[in-house]
């Protein structure tokens, strides 16, 4: 199947990835074409922004959330209908899981699916260094093929001469300092586009920016030189039609922006309706909800405002203790505590979170404390923890086993009909976890 495609990697975290990136989308959009956006690793802040830049949903290339062999169906698939599809790096090119050698990495990803690599330096503080670093990054590793380069952070004109006369690259932009593309970030990284109620105009600074000083026609001509992958799209497994379509609650709003897209596209296939359900202003489940699925936010923001919602908590602690098939990651597994720093929240999970000065940031494997709503005792699943708070207990409590082992320490809580830990797995990677809770929303 044939998709121009570019990865836009970096020498490091803080060079301005997903400044270029999201531009580069935004402005290839203006020009008319469909651009699919896709971002290396679980992060799912920088999809917001794809999206917004695209005007599609923005997707995850992860081989240790997904495994190695789905990375090229599940790019195919976002990129189905696309002109050209641009996928923006994680950390430095060659970073990954730590002690993985590199897997994980955007190289490694680069190179699963054949995609040249636009390397985006940041040259405030360097000039003719950027040339060894350059050099450094597209000969390590033979796999990898680095075609281009853009300058960010570019001073004045002699400094930019200086710059490009050091690389032996095409560099296909120079980009200078401007303040007015900053995106605000806090205790996490940035603030997600979601939460900011952002629309596609808001970007329209920095595509005039990358415009400006961004050759857009070497940059498809670039991503035109990607191969051809001898591969097929992914596709969410189709569930037998049963008789209606059971609702699922699927928090959104700005208190919960992080979900895969495939988690819904799972769902959907699986026979049920995802609703989306805003916990900070809808004042009860959608209508027919039969199962509930809260995923990833930043609800320590919104914790005053969510606890206003005094009727939403009551129905969802009353539904959880009546069975209801519930499953909730991270932000969800905090909303579900009885406290979160000290404000009120539902109680459905016997447990109570603090905010702490320590980031938990791990990509771990996860194993399968007990048979819950999501696992069998004893499976394996891949995942990744991303958050600076604390849940006392850590595990099983009145009446709920523990979701997880994770380095051979239990987490979570799980029970046949809920399912709730700080742990975030990506679906199309473990199908089963989608298929067991579409199974008992049906059967709810």
């Amino acid at each position: 199947m044939s998709v121009p495609r570019l990865v836009v990697a970096a020498p490091a975290t803080g060079q301005g990835k997903t400044t270029i990136a999201t531009g580069l989308m935004a402005a290839l959009r203006r020009r008319g074409l469909v651009v699919s956006g896709h971002k290396v690793g679980p992060d799912y802040i920088d999809p917001g922004y794809h999206a917004l830049a695209t005007g599609r949903p923005g997707r995850n290339l992860d081989p240790h959330l997904v495994g190695e062999e789905r990375v090229v169906p599940l790019l195919l698939h976002g990129a189905e209908g696309a002109d050209v599809a641009v996928v923006e790096g994680v950390m430095g090119l060659f970073d990954g899981r730590v002690g993985g050698g590199g897997f994980a990495s955007t190289a490694h990803v680069a190179a699963l699916t054949r995609t040249p690599v636009l390397l985006v330096v940041d040259c405030a503080r360097s000039s003719r260094s950027v040339g060894a670093v350059v050099h450094g990054m597209a000969t390590f590793d033979p796999s990898v093929e680095v075609v281009g380069v853009v300058l960010n952070q570019v001073g004045s004109p002699r400094h930019a001469a200086e710059v490009v006369s050091s690389v032996r690259l095409p560099v296909l932009g120079q980009v200078p300092r401007d303040a007015s593309v900053s995106t605000p970030s806090r205790h996490l990284g940035l603030v997600p586009a979601a939460e900011r109620a952002l629309s596609a105009a808001a970007l329209d600074p920095l595509t005039d920016l990358v415009e400006q000083h961004v050759d857009l026609d070497a940059v498809l001509a670039l991503a035109a030189t990607a191969p051809d992958l001898d591969a097929v799209a992914w596709r969410p497994p189709v569930r037998p039609p049963g008789p209606g379509r059971p609702v699922v609650a699927v928090a959104g709003g700005r208190a919960f922006t992080f979900r895969y897209p495939e988690t819904e596209e799972l769902l959907r296939a699986s026979g049920c309706d995802p609703v989306v359900l805003d916990p900070l202003h809808d004042t009860f489940l959608p209508s027919g909800t039969t199962g509930v699925y809260l995923g990833g936010g930043f609800p320590e923001v919104h914790a005053t405002g969510l606890a206003a919602n005094r009727s939403l908590m009551a129905q969802l602690h009353d539904a959880v203790a009546d069975g209801l098939p519930t499953v909730a990651e991270c932000a969800g597994l905090l909303y579900l505590c009885r406290s979160l720093d000290g404000v009120a929240m539902t109680g459905a999970v016997p447990a109570d979170a603090t905010m702490t000065e320590r980031l938990t940031l791990r990509y771990p494997e996860a194993v399968a404390a007990s048979d819950s709503l999501l696992t069998r005792a004893g499976e394996r699943v891949t995942g990744h923890e991303f958050h600076r708070t604390h849940v006392t207990p850590e595990a099983g409590s009145a009446g709920l086993e523990p979701a997880w082992l994770v380095d051979g320490r239990p987490t979570g809580f799980a029970s046949p009909t809920l399912h709730a830990s700080y742990l975030h797995t990506h679906w199309a990677g473990h199908p089963q976890l989608a298929e067991r809770f579409a199974a008992a929303v049906h059967r709810a």
